[in-house]
């Protein structure tokens, strides 16, 4: 496997700066004035001080994040841990920051977890799109995607942030903080995994056609898009077929329509949504991607 280039780690890290901007905005903004209920190791770390205020919340974070980076060493590797311990920097500095810099004013709480939903899950979505975490429970969530691949992102963090959330709740007595965080909550959640998963978005058509063959090389030719051809047979006329399959990026769907139609007016075509296609002309695979 080829190592990145300097360019693109570069990249990579400027991306993960610029989600832990969007992060402290997101947080300073709409989380902290309006008291949303917030997930993750603060959480835990303001239930502790709650128990025994003689634990600092900030201390009692750290400590907590120390053996959840080094099983991220373990299972993750160096690059991973790295990454992350970065991005957990920029955002921990960048909310203090911002907070130190101005104060947001209060605003309406359903307000507040709708767009402190949005700008925070498309923080996350970024940051775990360039294989960091900001640690915490993000990281505990990355770790249990490796025993749980199949669950998207999104759900498995739910789940995490959900269970401390309903602490906080329980601890504090504060029901309705929990209930505008469990909104906001499930909206970061949608929206991250709809950065990770669903920008990228692919499309497979199967083709019914009476001239397979030529009409294949032309989808080759206009789109480059290679095709597979299927053995079928028509139920009512008995006659062999070929069906063509062909993988292609969302944007391509319309010039595909249109040369089907240009090639065969009477073609058969099913276009079907292709989630995470692998292979020449798409992603690569990557070991313990997400």
């Amino acid at each position: 496997m080829t190592k990145p280039s300097a360019s693109r780690v570069i990249r990579g890290y400027l991306w993960i700066a610029l989600a832990s901007a969007l992060y402290a905005l997101s947080f300073d903004w709409f989380y902290a004035p309006n008291q949303l209920g917030f997930g993750g190791l603060t959480a835990l770390g303001m239930i502790l001080n709650h128990l025994s205020p003689a634990i600092p919340i900030g201390t009692s974070v750290l400590a907590l994040n120390i053996p959840i980076f080094l099983l991220g060493w373990k299972f993750l590797g160096g690059h991973a841990l790295v990454s992350s311990l970065f991005a957990m920097t920029a955002t921990s500095l960048l909310v203090d920051l911002l907070a130190a810099l101005y104060q947001f004013p209060a605003m309406d709480p359903m307000l507040a977890s709708i767009f402190g939903g949005v700008t925070l899950g498309a923080s996350l979505g970024i940051i775990f799109a360039k294989g960091a975490t900001t640690g915490g429970t993000d990281l505990i969530a990355r770790l249990l995607k490796l025993p749980f691949a199949w669950l998207p992102m999104g759900k498995l963090m739910l789940a995490v942030d959900l269970t401390m959330l309903l602490a906080v709740s329980a601890v504090f007595r504060s029901l309705e903080s929990a209930m505008y965080g469990i909104i906001a909550l499930y909206i970061t959640t949608a929206v991250m995994d709809q950065v990770l998963y669903g920008l990228d978005r692919s499309k497979v058509a199967y083709i019914v056609t009476a001239n397979p063959r030529p009409m294949a090389a032309e989808i080759d030719r206009q789109l480059d898009r290679g095709v597979t051809y299927l053995h079928g047979e028509g139920s009512f006329s008995g006659q062999d077929k070929l069906v063509l399959m062909c993988a292609f990026k969302q944007r391509q769907i319309v010039p595909l329509k249109a040369l089907v139609h240009a090639l065969d007016p009477e073609a058969f075509l099913i276009v079907c949504d292709a989630h995470e296609v692998l292979g020449q002309g798409f992603r690569r695979y990557q070991k313990n991607s997400l």
